[in-house]
């Protein structure tokens, strides 16, 4: 079995707070998410979506365990290899959607409405019309 060490780092400037590596492998994978989604927004009906669960992962409030299947779902999204290569039109980006909304069915209630705004932000979207009744 593997020293704890090996498998477990502290996360800088939080005291006393650890993370498994691959939450960091996940995470360091993930950064290409912003620059891919910048090709890619106009084509992905869940942009927000995803930009707002990678504010979420990145966000120090956000539990360990929410954290690793969100990077694990950006990390998906940004992978060369794809179970549904994102070339093809109309179907390339459905299994990117699927491990998105599985992750955000499991883990959703932790993407808050900053994080939500946060990615409108980043995107240059839009607030959404609020109903004043």
């Amino acid at each position: 079995m593997s020293d704890a060490a090996e498998i477990i780092e502290t996360v800088k400037g939080q005291g006393d707070i650890y993370l498994p590596k691959s939450i960091r492998r996940n995470e360091r994978r993930a950064q290409g998410l912003l620059p891919k989604i910048g090709k890619f927004a106009s084509q992905l009906p869940f942009a927000d979506d995803l930009v707002a669960a990678w504010f979420c992962a990145r966000d120090p409030l956000t539990p360990t365990k929410a954290k690793a299947v969100l990077f694990a779902a950006a990390a998906y999204f940004v992978m060369p290899v794809d179970l549904i290569p994102d070339a093809i039109v109309g179907l390339g980006f459905t299994d990117d959607a699927t491990v998105l909304a599985t992750a955000l069915s499991v883990v959703g209630a932790h993407v808050t409405e900053r994080h939500r705004a946060m990615a409108r932000k980043a995107l240059k979207l839009p607030e959404p019309v609020r109903d004043t009744k």
